[in-house]
């Protein structure tokens, strides 16, 4: 956790005033039990009204001193905690923006959204709170035991009997509590994971009739999350009568035996009414120094979370020493590529041995079945992964030695699964360019079978698209995606299966617009439909993993089984023919 509060070095001129601020108040509140005392023995006792006014309004001033002085504490550590919220939060963000897919599939998305929302809160609470318990705390707890020491020697010997027991039982506490609170952040992780699919997957979910199923999956994850957390609250619920019962005993304690003192004529009714303030200020400062206790196993939980997420390396880092491509137009060589997920293993390559050569201009059409590695071929050239084999190149160049920004702003990729944000049509064109004019993004909406369907609506370019683009179809949503692509203008385009949800008459004309609008660029696209790929300068045929063909339409069917295969389980004789 001390890791994460160097983030606070900017802000030390406040954590002074805090510091300051705090001890302004202790001293005040720590002044006021002796004026009270002053009061009482040299006031009301002997009858003195002057003196009763005048120690009074000193207790009045001190009293709004003590007032001011919290305000401002409260407020300078507000800022310092919503400061380092803020940064903390701003640099975990930044951070995983870098990630590559592989610490995506890591962490988790579902964890690294808990990690960045609920667990920084916690440190982030913990600060707040930490600011004013950790210093003013402290100074009421030894300032009280010292103002109780120069009041009646023989009283405050109680408070040494009683403050061993208040930290064995704190300690006691907090053995019991750190596991829980590391257990209750993971199971928060299972609720907010179970919560998104259900959210993202409820279509799928309702079409299955998996309501009730999926309701008792969260039910499950919820109730074991909720029995953890009744688990710590009834722990730490405990703490708080035992802690009454021990300041109750100590109070009846110095009134017992200061009556008896008084009795006797050693000590005054001043003095054991200060004497018990100063009682009260000590274990109230113990018990916020518990309750701070309490919140820093959940606290140091989330923070080694966090440092978790900081502290993951990007594989996929920019070289010292980047180099440029030639420019325009660009092509696309593998070179004996052969990758592998983590985790699976070199024994069982995505990809394997995999070497092509696509030049400018080419309409290039990848194909294969289900997980045969297309999508990880494309990925590859994207650098979302690196090869474990071989070597991509992009004009000649290993994207490895290219920056990152300088690869992808020659490509413009549309994604298997098209991604559509909230905003307007127009905003999501323009995501491809940012300054796109009008008649840009006009075009590249006509060139992708947009502008059609785009004109129907209301407020055209300017109409809203709801979050994740649920108020358009998946035929829309795919056009909108590959607009944004276009309206780039890249030196290689990348459409990943981005027809799936095409009709037939739509699909022929996106082609035939496409191969036009492209005709100087490398253009890659992934298929499973043959109608799609037919007219493809050159088709690369994948079978698990492996490049098992690579030529024309005609080429292929003479050469490739599996290609031919692919074909008759589409096509009949007579089309083929």
């Amino acid at each position: 956790m001390l890791k994460l509060f160097r983030i606070l070095r900017p802000y030390y001129l406040l954590l002074v005033g805090v510091v300051v601020t705090l001890f302004g108040q202790a001293m005040a509140e720590l002044a006021l039990p002796t004026l009270m005392a002053d009061i009482v023995n040299n006031g009301m006792l002997k009858g003195d009204t002057d003196f009763i006014m005048t120690f009074g309004t000193y207790m009045l001033i001190v009293a709004l001193a003590s007032t001011c002085f919290s305000i401002a504490s409260s407020f300078l550590s507000s800022i310092v905690g919503m400061s380092f919220g803020r940064d903390i939060r701003s640099q975990v963000f930044a951070h995983v923006e870098n990630f590559s897919l592989t610490e995506f599939d890591q962490i988790g998305t579902a964890s690294l959204i808990t990690r960045t929302t609920n667990d920084i809160t916690q440190v982030q609470t913990l600060l707040v709170m930490g600011l004013r318990f950790m210093v003013y705390s402290p100074l009421m707890c030894i300032g009280g035991i010292i103002m109780a020491l120069r009041m009646d020697r023989s009283l405050a010997w109680m408070l040494a009997v009683v403050l061993p027991l208040m930290l064995v039982a704190i300690i006691g506490v907090a053995r019991f509590i750190v596991p829980l609170f590391r257990s209750i952040q993971a199971k928060l992780d299972k609720v907010n994971l179970v919560l998104r699919e259900n959210l993202t997957g409820i279509r799928v979910i309702r079409a299955f009739n998996r309501l009730e199923q999926e309701r008792q999956r969260f039910d499950r994850a919820n109730l074991d999350l909720t029995q953890t957390t009744i688990k710590v609250n009834k722990i730490m619920a405990a703490m708080n009568p035992l802690m009454m019962i021990l300041m109750n005993v100590t109070t009846i304690a110095i009134i017992w035996m200061g009556g008896i003192r008084i009795s006797q004529g050693t000590s005054s009714i001043g003095d054991m009414m200060a004497l018990m303030q100063y009682a009260m200020q000590v274990m109230f400062s113990v018990i916020m120094v518990t309750m701070l206790f309490f919140m820093i196993p959940r606290a140091q939980a989330s923070a080694v979370r966090i440092n978790e997420v900081l502290e993951t390396p990007a594989q996929i880092l920019d070289p010292q020493y980047p180099l440029t491509p030639a420019g325009r137009p660009a092509t696309v060589e593998f070179r004996d590529v052969t990758f592998s997920y983590p985790g699976e293993g070199e024994h069982e390559p995505a990809l394997s041995h995999i070497s092509f050569s696509l030049q400018p201009g080419d309409f290039t059409a990848i194909i294969g079945g289900t997980g045969s590695g297309k999508s990880t071929l494309v990925n590859l050239i994207l650098r979302f992964y690196d090869v474990d084999r071989g070597a991509v190149l992009v004009d000649g160049v290993d994207v490895r030695h290219m920056t990152q920004l300088d690869l992808r702003s020659r490509i413009g990729f549309v994604p298997q699964t098209p991604i559509i944000f909230s905003g307007t049509i127009a905003d999501n064109i323009r995501y491809g360019k940012q300054d796109a004019t009008n008649e840009e993004i006009r075009r590249a909406a006509e060139v992708a079978q947009a502008h059609e369907f785009v004109a129907a609506l209301e407020g055209g370019y300017e109409a809203e698209v709801a979050q994740g683009g649920t108020n358009l179809s998946g035929g829309q949503k795919q056009r909108l995606s590959i607009a944004r692509a276009l309206v780039r203008k890249p030196e290689i385009y990348i459409l990943d299966d981005s027809f799936s949800a095409l009709d037939f008459k739509t699909d022929a004309r996106l082609r035939a617009a496409l191969k036009k609008e492209t005709k100087d660029a490398t253009v890659i696209i992934v298929a499973q439909r043959v109608s799609t790929v037919m007219d493809a300068d050159r088709i690369i045929v994948l079978d698990e993993g492996k490049m098992v063909g690579m030529g024309t339409h005609k080429e292929l069917l003479a050469s490739s089984q599996v290609y031919r295969e692919i074909v008759l389980s589409q096509l009949s004789e007579e089309e083929i023919a």
